[in-house]
């Protein structure tokens, strides 16, 4: 493909990543049905001999099969070229979700992690949702301990207030935070972004393409794969929402096409622009899919360019989400939480 694919730290506790990464999530669950192992494990070997060795997964996605996927793909000597990333904190009982991050949940979410990814220790652990109800020194305090052990190298919280990441930080260093940022989706600018910074906390956009909106457009929905959670879920795909984020998708064609690349790179190139300290990590189940997005670390961006694409998807109709953001993502003290206990 001809694009150098560079390494970057990572936070600062010495972590090194590709500048790109790789979310398996789709691979598995929540926009489709999953897809079959072994064309899996083509795409995610395609994406390790390219440069691409930041792989991202969860114990939620599927849930539990996304990471013996992963823990498939990576033998062989593979494990070796890769970091890995996984989270824990998400439980479905009966048709629901129920966070835990509590340190029985933590200690033992990590040890079935690392047997179904076959592994011996995580790079990179996050949290996947923050347990409002635990003080998040006490969950913080058992990661704290997985790394001590060996189990696990670094520790990445998810979307979480910048109260939550500053109280965290302050138990163990965190190496970095995950958060939706992309074209559509910029309410992390105002605290979350400066508070990472300061900190010296690397920042992992998910779905920096909108969920796959910006590569298609308002196509991704006419025929809805069963198991695609997209249009059920997320406003901006529902009615008068898609038809007015339709003249948004539109404007940054044609933004794309006057400097030869495809939407997708333009809208990528747009979030890499953002830092050395920035690692996207969108997903894919298709190999061109995949050299699209690794194409756009060649889109150069002049800072003229990068406001206009701002001001583009100033107008987004529709709630970024209508699950928990790190807005409702405090936890109690823990003094308070001591004294009820």
């Amino acid at each position: 493909m001809g694009v150098n694919v560079p390494k970057i730290k990572l936070g600062s506790q010495g972590l090194e990543v590709s500048k790109l990464g790789l979310g398996c999530m789709g691979m598995s669950a929540f926009y489709g049905l999953p897809k079959p192992d072994a064309d899996m494990i083509k795409l995610i070997h395609h994406a390790i001999h390219s440069g691409v060795t930041f792989l991202d997964t969860s114990d939620l996605f599927g849930p539990h099969i996304n990471e013996i996927l992963i823990g498939k793909a990576l033998k062989g000597g593979m494990r070796e070229k890769v970091q890995l990333a996984t989270k824990f904190g998400i439980i479905h009982r009966g048709g629901k979700g129920e966070v835990r991050g509590d340190p029985a949940y933590v200690r033992s979410a990590c040890e079935s992690s690392l047997k179904r990814l076959d592994v011996e220790c995580i790079d990179l652990y996050y949290v996947n949702q923050i347990d409002t109800r635990v003080p998040i020194e006490v969950t913080m305090g058992e990661l704290k301990k997985l790394v001590e052990e060996g189990k696990i190298k670094y520790i990445g919280l998810p979307e979480a207030s910048a109260s939550t990441i500053r109280r965290a930080h302050a138990v163990h260093p965190i190496t970095a935070v995950q958060f939706e940022w992309s074209l559509w989706s910029r309410d992390v600018e105002k605290d979350l972004i400066p508070t990472c910074r300061e900190l010296g906390i690397g920042i992992v956009p998910y779905s920096p393409l909108g969920r796959g909106f910006f590569s298609v457009g308002p196509k991704l929905l006419e025929d809805p794969l069963e198991g695609d959670v997209r249009k059920i879920y997320f406003r901006r795909f529902q009615g008068e929402n898609l038809e007015s984020n339709k003249l948004i998708y539109e404007k940054i064609c044609e933004m794309a096409t006057s400097k030869g690349c495809s939407s997708s790179q333009l809208a990528l190139a747009w979030v890499y622009h953002q830092g050395d300290d920035v690692v996207p990590i969108p997903g894919t189940t298709n190999i061109d899919h995949f050299n699209d997005n690794i194409g756009a670390l060649s889109v150069k961006l002049t800072p003229e360019e990068m406001t206009l694409l701002s001001s583009l998807a100033e107008n987004v109709k529709g709630e970024r989400t209508m699950v928990m953001t790190w807005k409702d993502a405090d936890t109690p003290s823990l003094e308070s939480w001591k004294a009820e206990g």
